[in-house]
């Protein structure tokens, strides 16, 4: 079969107006998680129903190479954008990128694209019913999205959406069910604690009374096949609000298709926060300061990957937010490309963007990401900006999904071919 073209191109996507990002406090805030829950999908152009080509001009000679906003933004066709998980989850597409081009594949293709002794590091972090609706004293509605649960389980950091922001002391009702107060203020953060005469802590609360957050773009309200499919068949580890979406194509026949050809797992847990998914503000990427989130890289995945390069194997991460931590820990250790890891819990604010040196991760799978995220960013670091870029352009051309419940993409670091 011929491979579709893929050819790379020397121009920069422009786009009249992409999605642009919605602060939570705006009042068209709407709560959802994943690939991002602070960015509302508007702005999408079409003529006579079809979407506006894309609109392409040469990169400035003067500008300093991809460290400007713009240079990751591109326009996608609302009609893209995935309302609805696959039938099964491993019934999605999968393109295969690098830099010899691009390959249209299926995802039930992936244990034939990957090499007996590979290891796959997937993120087991479980997402929490984060969101709630509730009312202030006076009677004034409010939104809450539970950021964080602290470590007692009766602290929380959280956003929250009112008309005027509320002051610490301040009791809230949420759900119909409990009252939460607002003790203080952790930047854009509100800190919740729980009155002594509630009996539950908020793990309790929000698996009884909490709702799942879905991002904006999904435009139905959560339903039962959401609470089964917005979470990976492997989730384990309480505390996300959102989803390590590259693991939602996975399912248990494919995880035995993978061993039979000599595939192996392995687990790291990153709770994927709110801030993983704020918009990023500034033109110049230099000025961008990268939020934390947590994320535990236990021995057995450590010892998995040391074995892994023993036999020649590649390690290939699940997701970004994989990714995410194996490259954190790897840096916190200061270890070299190729070097020995160690066990790792801590807080990471790793951003990785063009001209970052991986040292852990040789290949990639994710989904499709949202315009001026840090998510394209890091993909575009990882298998190349024009590589990226292209492959997002052939993706549109060829109806791929995008985002949370869309198609997968299969990258191979620039440099580990």
């Amino acid at each position: 079969m011929k491979r579709p073209s893929c050819a790379l191109i020397t121009f920069r996507v422009v786009p009249r107006v992409g999605i642009e990002p919605t602060l939570l406090s705006e009042p068209d805030f709407e709560s959802g998680a994943s690939t991002n829950f602070t960015t509302e999908a508007r702005g999408l152009h079409y003529t006579r129903g079809r979407p506006v080509a894309l609109y392409l001009r040469p990169m400035s000679a003067n500008a300093a190479p991809l460290s400007r906003l713009s240079d990751y933004d591109f326009e996608l066709p609302e009609d893209l954008i995935a309302q609805h998980p696959a039938a099964e989850r491993s019934a999605s597409r999968l393109l295969v990128v690098n830099d010899e081009g691009c390959d249209d594949r299926q995802f039930t293709d992936l244990p034939n694209l990957l090499n007996p002794g590979d290891l796959l590091v997937m993120n087991d972090t479980r997402v929490l019913r984060a969101r709630f609706f509730g009312q202030k004293a006076s009677g004034g509605q409010i939104e809450v999205m539970i950021e964080r649960i602290q470590a007692d389980g009766r602290t929380a950091r959280a956003q929250i959406r009112a008309s005027k922001s509320p002051k610490p002391g301040t009791r809230l009702h949420l759900a119909e069910a409990f009252e939460v107060e607002v003790t203080g203020r952790d930047g854009e953060f509100f800190i919740l604690g729980l009155p002594p005469e509630e009996p539950r802590d908020f793990w309790q609360l929000t698996e009884a009374h909490g709702l799942l957050p879905l991002p904006p773009y999904i435009t139905h309200k959560p339903d039962a096949d959401d609470e089964t499919r917005y979470q990976t068949v492997y989730a384990a580890s309480p505390g996300a609000v959102a989803a390590p979406t590259a693991g939602l194509h996975f399912d248990e026949r494919m995880f035995a298709q993978l061993k039979a050809r000599g595939i192996e797992t392995a687990t790291v847990t990153l709770h994927v926060g709110a801030g993983t998914f704020q918009p990023v503000r500034v033109e110049n990427l230099d000025d961008h300061i990268m939020h934390h989130e947590w994320y535990h890289l236990p021995e057995t995945t450590v010892a998995a990957i040391t074995a892994c390069r023993a036999r020649g194997g590649k390690v290939v991460a699940v997701g970004t937010t994989s990714l995410r931590a194996l490259e954190s820990a790897a840096r916190h250790q200061n270890i070299a490309p190729g070097g020995l890891l160690h066990a790792d819990s801590r807080e990471t604010d790793l951003f990785i963007r063009p001209g970052y040196t991986f040292k852990v991760v040789d290949r990639l799978i994710t989904n499709f990401h949202l315009p001026k995220s840090t998510l394209l960013m890091l993909v575009s670091a990882f298998a190349g900006y024009e590589t990226m870029r292209t492959a997002y352009r052939h993706a549109i051309e060829q109806r791929y999904r995008f985002f949370s419940y869309g198609d997968a993409m299969l990258l191979t670091r620039t440099d580990a071919v």
